[in-house]
């Protein structure tokens, strides 16, 4: 059988060094006791094996040095990308992420939020379902609270980096107006319009001054859910030139759909997608889409909750634009369409 060694203590520390166990535990935090002290704690420390015990430094510094991210849905391939940067940098900045996964549901993340900040963490980054929500204001008042994509407007978030989402969906409708479009769908997860994704006002404001007839309806992120969708468009008995998709993984129901349906992309149908995913270059035609820079949204929202986290700093909020990626599916419509 195999003996398990006892965890050290900081009594074992104090015992080997002929210290109080106070000034031991001061001398690990770099308190109230000389240079010279301190090497000599450390030392004996790293020689007996010590390690601190994260749920007594919680306890004593008020610190957890976890910051919850709560994502809208991990469905989405670009919200996976961008919990996973946010994960490496939080990691490198002696951050431990918890990453959980609100899978569209605005009750499951009012839950999610309240159990993230039951478990103490630092701060909560939020990619938000529902940024109207009561829930925000209350988690605002507990926690340094960093909204991504939304702002939160009932509650007094520490930073907010959105994105400018009326220049991408302008941009995008007026590319396919110049191929010769006039009969679009546009294809987004969200079911109501937020303060800051307002597609629907956006489509219904700008689709006329382009002369497009522009139908907005709701898609799932998965595969299969928005090829389903997709399918339902294009057999309708007014069937679009094209389709714009509010994120790739939408356009690759759309895809796959088109595909099973025995249309071509772009010969019958023209796809545009919005968040450049990898797989995306590598589909047949690649998609057209936008470039959100995952890298420069990743450091200003880290450094921005590290700020308002360590030195209690809000920040002015950012606003990151898109770089068209304008690829093989997109072409004048057919001559004669169904």
């Amino acid at each position: 059988m195999t003996e398990h060694r006892r965890r050290p203590t900081l009594r074992d520390i104090a015992a080997d060094t002929g210290l109080s166990t106070a000034a031991v535990s001061y001398a690990l935090r770099g308190l109230q006791v000389p240079e010279q002290t301190q090497a000599r704690v450390r030392a004996s420390a790293e020689r007996l094996g010590y390690q601190v015990d994260p749920i007594a430094r919680a306890l004593s510094s008020g610190r957890t040095n976890n910051i919850g991210v709560l994502c809208g849905t991990l469905e989405d391939a670009w919200q996976q990308r961008v919990a996973a940067a946010l994960g490496r940098a939080l990691l490198e900045a002696g951050r431990q992420a918890l990453i959980v996964d609100a899978a569209n549901d605005p009750q499951r993340e009012a839950s999610l939020a309240r159990q993230l900040v039951d478990q103490r963490v630092d701060g909560l980054i939020s990619l938000p379902v529902d940024p109207r929500a009561a829930h925000w204001s209350s988690i605002a008042d507990e926690t340094v609270l960093v909204s991504i994509g939304d702002g939160l407007p009932g509650a007094s978030t520490a930073a907010e980096v959105v994105f400018d989402n009326a220049l991408a969906v302008t941009d995008a409708l007026t590319r396919l107006a110049d191929a010769g479009h006039r009969d679009v769908t546009v294809l987004t997860a969200a079911s109501t319009s937020t303060p800051d994704r307002s597609a629907e006002a956006v489509v219904h404001e700008v689709a006329p001054t382009l002369s497009i007839r522009a139908v907005l309806r709701t898609a799932p992120h998965d595969l299969d859910g928005a090829a389903e969708v997709a399918t339902s468009v294009l057999m309708g008995h007014r069937r679009p030139t094209a389709i714009l998709c509010l994120a790739d993984s939408i356009a690759y129901g759309v895809y796959l759909a088109a595909g099973n349906l025995g249309l071509s992309i772009p010969g019958d149908l023209s796809v545009m997608g919005y968040d450049d995913e990898p797989v995306s270059r590598v589909l047949t035609p690649p998609l057209s889409t936008y470039h959100w820079p995952v890298e420069e949204l990743t450091t200003s929202v880290v450094e921005r909750t590290l700020r308002a986290v360590d030195d209690g700093k809000r920040s002015r909020r950012k606003v990151i634009s898109p770089v068209a990626r304008v690829r093989g599916s997109i072409a004048a419509p057919p001559a004669n369409p169904s």
